[in-house]
Protein backbone atom coordinates (compact mmCIF):
# COMPACT_ATOMS: atom_id res chain seq x y z
CA UNK A 1 0.00 0.00 0.00
CA UNK A 2 2.84 2.38 0.83
CA UNK A 3 4.40 1.88 -2.59
CA UNK A 4 1.05 2.56 -4.26
CA UNK A 5 0.62 5.76 -2.30
CA UNK A 6 4.16 6.85 -3.10
CA UNK A 7 3.67 6.16 -6.81
CA UNK A 8 0.38 8.02 -6.75
CA UNK A 9 2.00 11.00 -5.04
CA UNK A 10 4.83 11.11 -7.59
CA UNK A 11 2.41 10.90 -10.50
CA UNK A 12 0.18 13.50 -8.92
CA UNK A 13 2.97 16.09 -8.91
CA UNK A 14 2.50 16.54 -12.66
CA UNK A 15 -1.27 16.20 -12.55
CA UNK A 16 -1.65 18.69 -9.70
CA UNK A 17 0.62 21.23 -11.36
CA UNK A 18 -0.99 21.01 -14.79
CA UNK A 19 -4.56 20.40 -13.76
CA UNK A 20 -7.19 18.73 -15.90
CA UNK A 21 -7.18 19.60 -19.56
CA UNK A 22 -10.90 20.37 -19.53
CA UNK A 23 -12.76 22.95 -17.52
CA UNK A 24 -15.85 22.04 -15.54
CA UNK A 25 -17.77 24.83 -17.25
CA UNK A 26 -17.38 23.96 -20.92
CA UNK A 27 -19.20 25.88 -23.60
CA UNK A 28 -22.16 24.22 -25.19
CA UNK A 29 -20.64 24.55 -28.68
CA UNK A 30 -17.23 23.14 -27.69
CA UNK A 31 -16.44 19.60 -28.75
CA UNK A 32 -14.80 17.29 -26.23
CA UNK A 33 -12.59 14.72 -27.90
CA UNK A 34 -12.21 11.25 -26.41
CA UNK A 35 -8.50 11.91 -25.80
CA UNK A 36 -9.19 15.06 -23.78
CA UNK A 37 -11.87 13.27 -21.80
CA UNK A 38 -9.50 10.40 -21.03
CA UNK A 39 -6.78 12.82 -19.92
CA UNK A 40 -9.21 14.60 -17.61
CA UNK A 41 -10.41 11.36 -16.04
CA UNK A 42 -6.83 10.20 -15.57
CA UNK A 43 -5.82 13.47 -13.88
CA UNK A 44 -8.82 13.28 -11.54
CA UNK A 45 -8.07 9.65 -10.72
CA UNK A 46 -4.45 10.46 -9.87
CA UNK A 47 -5.28 13.40 -7.62
CA UNK A 48 -8.03 11.43 -5.85
CA UNK A 49 -5.58 8.71 -4.85
CA UNK A 50 -2.92 11.27 -4.00
CA UNK A 51 -5.22 13.24 -1.71
CA UNK A 52 -6.44 10.10 0.08
CA UNK A 53 -2.88 8.82 0.48
CA UNK A 54 -1.57 12.12 1.82
CA UNK A 55 -4.36 12.30 4.39
CA UNK A 56 -3.30 8.91 5.70
CA UNK A 57 0.34 9.99 5.78
CA UNK A 58 -0.44 13.08 7.90
CA UNK A 59 -2.29 10.81 10.39
CA UNK A 60 -5.80 12.02 9.63
CA UNK A 61 -8.35 9.62 11.14
CA UNK A 62 -11.58 11.43 10.28
CA UNK A 63 -14.54 10.24 8.20
CA UNK A 64 -12.94 11.36 4.91
CA UNK A 65 -10.19 8.74 4.98
CA UNK A 66 -12.33 6.76 2.58
CA UNK A 67 -11.76 7.85 -1.02
CA UNK A 68 -15.46 7.70 -1.94
CA UNK A 69 -16.49 9.86 1.03
CA UNK A 70 -13.64 12.25 0.26
CA UNK A 71 -14.73 12.69 -3.36
CA UNK A 72 -18.37 13.14 -2.36
CA UNK A 73 -17.47 15.91 0.11
CA UNK A 74 -15.00 17.58 -2.26
CA UNK A 75 -17.62 17.76 -4.99
CA UNK A 76 -19.73 20.02 -2.76
CA UNK A 77 -16.70 22.10 -1.76
CA UNK A 78 -17.07 24.88 0.77
CA UNK A 79 -20.75 24.10 1.34
CA UNK A 80 -19.93 20.67 2.79
CA UNK A 81 -19.40 20.59 6.54
CA UNK A 82 -17.02 17.60 6.50
CA UNK A 83 -14.81 19.16 3.82
CA UNK A 84 -14.50 22.44 5.70
CA UNK A 85 -13.80 20.55 8.94
CA UNK A 86 -10.97 18.71 7.20
CA UNK A 87 -9.48 22.00 5.98
CA UNK A 88 -9.74 23.45 9.49
CA UNK A 89 -7.93 20.39 10.90
CA UNK A 90 -5.11 20.68 8.37
CA UNK A 91 -4.63 24.41 9.04
CA UNK A 92 -4.72 23.83 12.81
CA UNK A 93 -2.05 21.14 12.54
CA UNK A 94 -0.02 23.43 10.30
CA UNK A 95 -0.18 26.31 12.78
CA UNK A 96 1.08 24.00 15.55
CA UNK A 97 4.38 23.36 13.75
CA UNK A 98 4.92 26.61 11.83
CA UNK A 99 4.62 30.38 12.15
CA UNK A 100 1.39 30.59 10.15
CA UNK A 101 -0.61 33.68 11.13
CA UNK A 102 -3.80 33.32 9.09
CA UNK A 103 -6.53 31.02 10.34
CA UNK A 104 -9.89 29.62 9.24
CA UNK A 105 -12.96 29.09 11.40
CA UNK A 106 -15.25 26.04 11.37
CA UNK A 107 -18.49 26.42 9.47
CA UNK A 108 -22.01 25.61 10.60
CA UNK A 109 -23.51 25.14 7.15
CA UNK A 110 -23.65 26.37 3.55
CA UNK A 111 -24.37 29.91 4.76
CA UNK A 112 -20.77 30.22 6.00
CA UNK A 113 -19.23 29.09 2.69
CA UNK A 114 -18.36 32.60 1.53
CA UNK A 115 -16.67 33.51 4.83
CA UNK A 116 -14.78 30.22 4.78
CA UNK A 117 -13.42 30.86 1.29
CA UNK A 118 -12.35 34.40 2.20
CA UNK A 119 -10.41 33.14 5.22
CA UNK A 120 -8.93 30.28 3.20
CA UNK A 121 -7.70 32.68 0.53
CA UNK A 122 -5.63 34.43 3.21
CA UNK A 123 -4.09 31.12 4.30
CA UNK A 124 -3.25 30.12 0.73
CA UNK A 125 -1.74 33.54 0.04
CA UNK A 126 0.45 33.43 3.17
CA UNK A 127 1.71 29.96 2.22
CA UNK A 128 2.63 31.23 -1.28
CA UNK A 129 0.55 28.61 -3.05
CA UNK A 130 1.91 28.01 -6.59
CA UNK A 131 -1.43 26.85 -8.04
CA UNK A 132 -3.16 29.68 -9.90
CA UNK A 133 -6.53 27.93 -9.66
CA UNK A 134 -6.43 28.53 -5.88
CA UNK A 135 -4.97 32.05 -5.91
CA UNK A 136 -6.50 33.83 -8.92
CA UNK A 137 -10.03 34.61 -10.04
CA UNK A 138 -13.12 35.24 -7.94
CA UNK A 139 -12.57 34.13 -4.35
CA UNK A 140 -16.01 32.58 -3.98
CA UNK A 141 -15.65 30.51 -7.16
CA UNK A 142 -12.29 28.85 -6.51
CA UNK A 143 -13.70 25.83 -4.66
CA UNK A 144 -16.58 25.09 -7.02
CA UNK A 145 -14.88 22.20 -8.83
CA UNK A 146 -13.85 18.78 -7.60
CA UNK A 147 -10.32 19.15 -8.92
CA UNK A 148 -9.69 22.47 -7.18
CA UNK A 149 -10.90 21.09 -3.84
CA UNK A 150 -8.67 18.03 -4.13
CA UNK A 151 -5.80 20.25 -5.23
CA UNK A 152 -6.29 22.32 -2.08
CA UNK A 153 -6.11 19.21 0.11
CA UNK A 154 -2.93 18.01 -1.62
CA UNK A 155 -1.34 21.43 -1.14
CA UNK A 156 -2.23 21.66 2.56
CA UNK A 157 -1.07 18.08 3.22
CA UNK A 158 2.30 18.60 1.55
CA UNK A 159 2.79 21.88 3.40
CA UNK A 160 2.00 20.09 6.67
CA UNK A 161 4.52 17.34 5.91
CA UNK A 162 7.25 19.87 5.13
CA UNK A 163 6.45 21.94 8.23
CA UNK A 164 6.64 18.86 10.46
CA UNK A 165 10.04 17.92 9.03
CA UNK A 166 11.37 21.42 9.64
CA UNK A 167 9.87 21.49 13.14
CA UNK A 168 11.64 18.26 14.10
CA UNK A 169 14.98 19.82 13.14
CA UNK A 170 14.46 22.88 15.31
CA UNK A 171 16.27 23.25 18.62
CA UNK A 172 13.91 22.07 21.39
CA UNK A 173 13.15 24.55 24.11
CA UNK A 174 14.17 23.55 27.61
CA UNK A 175 11.07 23.36 29.81
CA UNK A 176 11.05 25.63 32.82
CA UNK A 177 10.67 22.60 35.10
CA UNK A 178 14.06 21.25 33.95
CA UNK A 179 15.71 24.62 34.59
CA UNK A 180 14.27 24.63 38.11
CA UNK A 181 15.56 21.11 38.68
CA UNK A 182 19.03 22.16 37.54
CA UNK A 183 18.99 25.04 40.00
CA UNK A 184 17.87 22.65 42.73
CA UNK A 185 20.83 20.37 41.99
CA UNK A 186 23.23 23.33 42.03
CA UNK A 187 21.84 24.43 45.36
CA UNK A 188 22.22 20.97 46.85
CA UNK A 189 25.80 20.68 45.58
CA UNK A 190 26.71 24.06 47.12
CA UNK A 191 24.76 23.31 50.32
CA UNK A 192 22.48 26.31 49.87
CA UNK A 193 19.50 26.38 52.28
CA UNK A 194 16.52 24.39 51.01
CA UNK A 195 13.88 27.16 50.70
CA UNK A 196 15.93 28.95 48.02
CA UNK A 197 13.35 28.38 45.20
CA UNK A 198 11.06 30.89 46.92
CA UNK A 199 13.41 33.79 46.12
CA UNK A 200 13.76 35.48 42.74
CA UNK A 201 16.08 34.15 40.06
CA UNK A 202 18.42 37.17 40.25
CA UNK A 203 18.80 36.85 44.01
CA UNK A 204 19.34 33.11 43.68
CA UNK A 205 22.07 33.54 41.05
CA UNK A 206 23.78 36.17 43.20
CA UNK A 207 23.68 33.81 46.18
CA UNK A 208 25.16 30.98 44.11
CA UNK A 209 27.88 33.29 42.78
CA UNK A 210 28.94 34.31 46.29
CA UNK A 211 28.97 30.68 47.38
CA UNK A 212 31.10 29.58 44.40
CA UNK A 213 33.59 32.44 44.88
CA UNK A 214 33.99 31.47 48.53
CA UNK A 215 34.74 27.86 47.59
CA UNK A 216 37.18 28.70 44.79
CA UNK A 217 39.08 31.10 47.08
CA UNK A 218 40.29 28.12 49.10
CA UNK A 219 41.84 26.41 46.04
CA UNK A 220 45.61 26.94 45.58
CA UNK A 221 46.67 29.10 42.64
CA UNK A 222 48.81 26.27 41.25
CA UNK A 223 45.70 24.19 40.64
CA UNK A 224 43.48 26.96 39.30
CA UNK A 225 43.15 27.47 35.56
CA UNK A 226 41.37 30.15 33.58
CA UNK A 227 38.03 29.37 31.91
CA UNK A 228 38.07 28.62 28.21
CA UNK A 229 35.15 30.97 27.50
CA UNK A 230 35.93 34.38 28.95
CA UNK A 231 33.56 36.66 27.02
CA UNK A 232 29.99 37.42 27.98
CA UNK A 233 27.54 36.28 25.33
CA UNK A 234 24.52 38.24 24.21
CA UNK A 235 21.03 36.66 23.95
CA UNK A 236 21.38 36.28 20.16
CA UNK A 237 24.73 34.56 20.64
CA UNK A 238 23.26 32.19 23.23
CA UNK A 239 20.54 31.24 20.77
CA UNK A 240 23.08 30.65 18.02
CA UNK A 241 25.20 28.60 20.42
CA UNK A 242 22.18 26.43 21.23
CA UNK A 243 21.60 25.83 17.53
CA UNK A 244 25.22 24.83 16.97
CA UNK A 245 25.10 22.54 19.99
CA UNK A 246 21.95 20.86 18.68
CA UNK A 247 23.52 20.33 15.25
CA UNK A 248 26.63 18.81 16.81
CA UNK A 249 24.51 16.49 18.94
CA UNK A 250 22.77 15.21 15.81
CA UNK A 251 26.12 14.74 14.08
CA UNK A 252 27.60 12.89 17.06
CA UNK A 253 24.51 10.72 17.36
CA UNK A 254 24.91 9.67 13.72
CA UNK A 255 28.58 8.83 14.30
CA UNK A 256 27.83 6.95 17.51
CA UNK A 257 25.22 4.82 15.76
CA UNK A 258 27.65 4.05 12.94
CA UNK A 259 30.42 3.02 15.36
CA UNK A 260 28.05 0.90 17.44
CA UNK A 261 26.75 -0.82 14.32
CA UNK A 262 30.30 -1.65 13.24
CA UNK A 263 31.02 -2.83 16.77
CA UNK A 264 27.98 -5.14 16.79
CA UNK A 265 28.91 -6.60 13.41
CA UNK A 266 32.47 -7.23 14.61
CA UNK A 267 31.26 -8.99 17.75
CA UNK A 268 28.81 -11.10 15.75
CA UNK A 269 31.66 -12.31 13.54
CA UNK A 270 33.24 -14.01 16.57
CA UNK A 271 30.15 -16.22 16.87
CA UNK A 272 30.73 -17.79 13.46
CA UNK A 273 33.61 -20.03 14.47
CA UNK A 274 33.18 -23.52 15.87
CA UNK A 275 34.57 -22.65 19.31
CA UNK A 276 31.87 -20.03 19.84
CA UNK A 277 29.18 -22.71 19.90
CA UNK A 278 30.51 -23.92 23.23
CA UNK A 279 31.12 -20.49 24.76
CA UNK A 280 28.38 -18.50 22.99
CA UNK A 281 26.22 -18.16 26.11
CA UNK A 282 29.16 -16.99 28.21
CA UNK A 283 30.17 -14.48 25.56
CA UNK A 284 26.68 -12.98 25.50
CA UNK A 285 26.54 -12.92 29.28
CA UNK A 286 29.71 -10.84 29.42
CA UNK A 287 29.05 -8.73 26.34
CA UNK A 288 25.44 -7.59 26.68
CA UNK A 289 25.75 -5.73 30.00
CA UNK A 290 28.64 -3.76 28.53
CA UNK A 291 26.82 -3.18 25.26
CA UNK A 292 23.67 -1.89 26.93
CA UNK A 293 25.69 0.61 28.93
CA UNK A 294 26.79 2.35 25.72
CA UNK A 295 24.60 5.38 25.08
CA UNK A 296 23.27 6.39 21.68
CA UNK A 297 23.23 10.08 22.54
CA UNK A 298 25.93 12.45 23.65
CA UNK A 299 25.89 13.65 27.26
CA UNK A 300 27.77 16.86 26.48
CA UNK A 301 25.76 19.99 27.26
CA UNK A 302 26.35 23.72 27.11
CA UNK A 303 27.17 23.55 30.81
CA UNK A 304 30.27 21.53 29.93
CA UNK A 305 31.35 24.37 27.63
CA UNK A 306 30.93 26.93 30.39
CA UNK A 307 32.87 24.73 32.81
CA UNK A 308 35.72 24.00 30.36
CA UNK A 309 39.15 25.33 31.32
CA UNK A 310 42.09 26.37 29.17
CA UNK A 311 43.86 23.06 29.75
CA UNK A 312 41.01 21.31 27.96
CA UNK A 313 42.06 22.99 24.70
CA UNK A 314 45.43 21.26 24.70
CA UNK A 315 45.38 18.66 21.96
CA UNK A 316 47.54 15.59 22.58
CA UNK A 317 48.69 13.57 19.60
CA UNK A 318 47.69 9.99 20.30
CA UNK A 319 50.35 8.70 17.91
CA UNK A 320 53.27 10.42 19.64
CA UNK A 321 55.92 8.20 21.20
CA UNK A 322 55.82 10.00 24.56
CA UNK A 323 52.09 9.45 24.95
CA UNK A 324 52.15 5.88 23.67
CA UNK A 325 54.74 4.92 26.29
CA UNK A 326 52.33 5.98 29.02
CA UNK A 327 49.32 4.29 27.46
CA UNK A 328 51.06 1.03 26.57
CA UNK A 329 49.19 -2.06 27.82
CA UNK A 330 49.26 -5.83 27.43
CA UNK A 331 46.95 -5.51 24.44
CA UNK A 332 48.78 -2.58 22.88
CA UNK A 333 52.38 -3.80 23.02
CA UNK A 334 53.85 -2.63 19.73
CA UNK A 335 55.25 0.89 19.78
CA UNK A 336 56.16 2.32 16.40
CA UNK A 337 59.01 4.82 16.64
CA UNK A 338 60.56 7.00 14.03
CA UNK A 339 59.00 7.87 10.70
CA UNK A 340 56.13 5.60 9.73
CA UNK A 341 56.31 4.48 6.08
CA UNK A 342 53.52 5.52 3.77
CA UNK A 343 51.60 2.47 2.60
CA UNK A 344 49.71 4.38 -0.09
CA UNK A 345 46.36 3.09 -1.25
CA UNK A 346 44.79 6.45 -2.04
CA UNK A 347 42.54 6.07 -5.12
CA UNK A 348 43.52 9.42 -6.61
CA UNK A 349 47.20 8.41 -6.63
CA UNK A 350 46.78 5.01 -8.26
CA UNK A 351 47.88 5.03 -11.89
CA UNK A 352 45.72 3.12 -14.37
CA UNK A 353 47.32 -0.03 -15.83
CA UNK A 354 48.73 0.11 -19.31
CA UNK A 355 46.34 -1.36 -21.89
CA UNK A 356 47.37 -4.56 -23.60
CA UNK A 357 47.99 -4.15 -27.30
CA UNK A 358 47.54 -6.91 -29.87
CA UNK A 359 49.13 -7.09 -33.26
CA UNK A 360 46.94 -6.12 -36.19
CA UNK A 361 45.69 -9.04 -38.21
CA UNK A 362 46.08 -9.11 -41.92
CA UNK A 363 43.09 -9.18 -44.23
CA UNK A 364 40.87 -6.83 -42.25
CA UNK A 365 39.21 -9.33 -40.00
CA UNK A 366 36.78 -6.82 -38.52
CA UNK A 367 35.41 -5.81 -41.89
CA UNK A 368 35.11 -9.45 -42.88
CA UNK A 369 33.11 -10.24 -39.75
CA UNK A 370 30.82 -7.26 -40.25
CA UNK A 371 30.21 -8.42 -43.79
CA UNK A 372 29.10 -11.82 -42.58
CA UNK A 373 26.71 -10.30 -40.08
CA UNK A 374 25.16 -8.10 -42.75
CA UNK A 375 24.66 -11.08 -45.01
CA UNK A 376 22.93 -13.00 -42.27
CA UNK A 377 20.60 -10.09 -41.55
CA UNK A 378 19.72 -9.76 -45.22
CA UNK A 379 18.84 -13.41 -45.47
Amino acid sequence: MESDVADGTDSASVAVAQGPQLSDETDADSVVTPLEKAQTERALGIIKEAAAGLLREVCYNGPLCNTDFLVHSAERGATNLQFTSLCVWLVTELKAVSSLVENISPTDGPADAETFQLELSGVVKELHCPYTSLTSGEVTSRLTSLYNCLQLLVFLCTELQAARLMYNKMVPEIPSSEAVQELMLVGEALEVPKPFPAISVNDLMQMLKIKIEAITATIPDSIKSSPLLKTELQPAQWERLSQLHWQLLKEYECRIRMLLTRFDVTVQSFHWCERSKEHGAKMREVFWPLRQSLRLTSHVTISHLLAAREEDSRILHTCSAALCQKTCSSIKKVLMTGSIPDRGGRPNEIEPPMPTWAERREGGGKQHRWGKRNKRKRN
